[in-house]
């Protein structure tokens, strides 16, 4: 016979209490005296996995590794440490069966869609590179302080490290993708390829300014103020768009704020405040087949959507990609009809946390659920499966990120958003014909260069 629990007034509001105070308890002591141990200072593994295949650890390299020659800050292209490597094995159509336990759905689809061309070349894996030594204290202090606010729309923390090394829900796990450290100011010309299925593309051009104010030398350490960063970003081809101009300011909190943006249009010699800027909104220079928010995989206002941390997996990412980020690579080489040249691609075998975001009820945005892949080495998302209002896999998308030795931390390189319905994708971030890559952590840039007045002068 079952027992009947009457439940009182009185013990249905100690149990709310109880699982209020567990959904925004900070992490315990002890799980935070882990780190630097046997956890990084960022949280993740130091140990390698037990099959030997993800290796240990080591962050013996701060910056420019030794018996490498590079000039820091000023656009010099990534240069390889590892280039005399070559790949461990190759995964194909043929053999995908062996290896889709560490393959993600939109992987598996693109072998699906492309099975005679598509392969994916793997390489030892590193684990070389680490922060400084301020990143990792701001880091440790943040996993027993920081915490969320406004129901997951904004947050305390103190700037220049992840929030959340020790990642209790997929809010908190959204704030080190937000926030992970990364280029302070940066300056890029970059390309932008509209690849169409018979390998035929258009091409776009912007210069791009970023100051990162969370990642600014002098508020390390100190708590987040209310600009997360700002953004300019100046069309220069196709020549029909040459001359536009968009400049923003993104907020740490979006229930106070949202991301404010005003475009110079050089046709009316106008600046306007534009109502509303991201989400799903076309990205310009991608003719419409990527969204504002998809840059860096997601960014943006966290409003529509509901994150769930779904734990780790051990997966095929890019990583280490400095042959394909180099400035020797031609683009007729590299993008093919349908996908990369897999010859330039480089794949490792990491752990990463996987975040699902799935669109909210009321909430309108062309994906309907979203799966990333965050590198648990740097918190930085290196691929994304999107999903369409129906369930249906739409796109695959992947970063083929490196460590840049200008600002001693990963930086997000060319990204391909792939159409698995076309079968034409968008090859974005590139700068590998381009006379300088990115300029990294030069000083210089300031918030008065992001204004209204700033982008109607630079248009001009």
């Amino acid at each position: 016979m079952k027992k009947i629990i009457s439940w009182t007034p009185v013990a249905v509001a100690a149990v709310t209490l109880l699982f209020a105070a567990e959904a925004s308890a900070k992490v315990a002591t002890a799980d935070a005296d882990k780190l630097g141990k046997e956890l990084t200072c960022i949280g993740a593994e130091k140990a390698g996995n037990k099959d030997g295949t993800i290796p240990e650890y080591t962050g013996k390299w701060l910056g420019t590794p030794p018996g490498v020659s590079y000039k820091p800050n000023v656009g010099e292209h990534p240069v390889d440490p590892y280039a005399n490597e070559k790949p461990l094995f190759t995964i194909t159509a043929e053999n995908m069966a062996k290896y889709a336990a560490n393959l993600s759905d939109g992987q598996k689809a693109m072998f699906a869609k492309y099975p005679k061309t598509y392969r994916m070349p793997v390489y030892p894996g590193h684990r070389d590179f680490r922060y400084d030594d301020q990143v990792c204290q701001i880091a440790e202090k943040n996993a027993r302080d920081a915490e969320l606010t406004d129901n997951g729309m904004g947050i305390k923390a103190l700037a220049g490290a992840i929030p959340f090394p020790i990642p209790k829900n997929g809010d908190e796990a959204l704030m080190n993708l937000t926030y992970p450290h990364r280029a302070w100011t940066e300056e890029i010309t970059r390309e932008i390829g509209n690849v169409k299925p018979d390998g035929s593309i258009s091409w776009g051009r912007a210069n791009n300014l970023s100051l990162n104010m969370t990642g600014d030398p002098s508020l390390m350490g100190k708590p987040y103020g209310p600009v997360q960063a700002y953004n300019r970003s100046l069309t220069l081809f196709p020549e029909r768009d040459k001359g536009s101009v968009s400049v923003t300011a993104e907020p740490v909190d979006f229930a106070k704020g949202k991301r404010l943006a005003w475009s110079y249009d050089p046709g009316t010699r106008r600046v306007r405040q534009l109502p509303e800027f991201g989400f799903d909104q076309p990205l310009g220079g991608t003719s419409g087949k990527m969204t504002i928010d998809q840059d860096r995989l997601f960014n943006g206002s966290p409003e529509r959507y509901t994150f769930k941390l779904l734990g780790k997996r051990e997966l095929y990412i890019p990583a280490d990609t400095y042959r394909l980020n180099g400035g020797q690579v031609k683009y007729a080489d590299l993008l093919k009809p349908g996908h990369i040249n897999p010859d330039y691609a480089r794949y490792e075998l990491r752990r990463v946390w996987i975040l699902e975001a799935t669109l909210k009820d009321g909430y309108r945005h062309v994906y309907g659920k979203r799966v990333l892949a965050l590198d648990e080495d740097n918190w930085q998302a290196v691929m994304s499966d999107y999903y369409d209002t129906r369930g249906k896999l739409w796109q695959y998308a992947e970063i083929h990120q490196y460590y840049a030795f200008d600002m001693k931390a990963w930086e997000a390189g060319s990204s391909f958003y792939y159409d698995l319905n076309s079968g034409g994708y968008i090859a974005y971030n590139m700068t590998q014909q381009m006379k300088d890559g990115p300029i990294l952590n030069r000083a210089g840039i300031t918030p008065a260069m992001f204004t209204p007045d700033a982008a109607r002068a630079i248009g001009n």
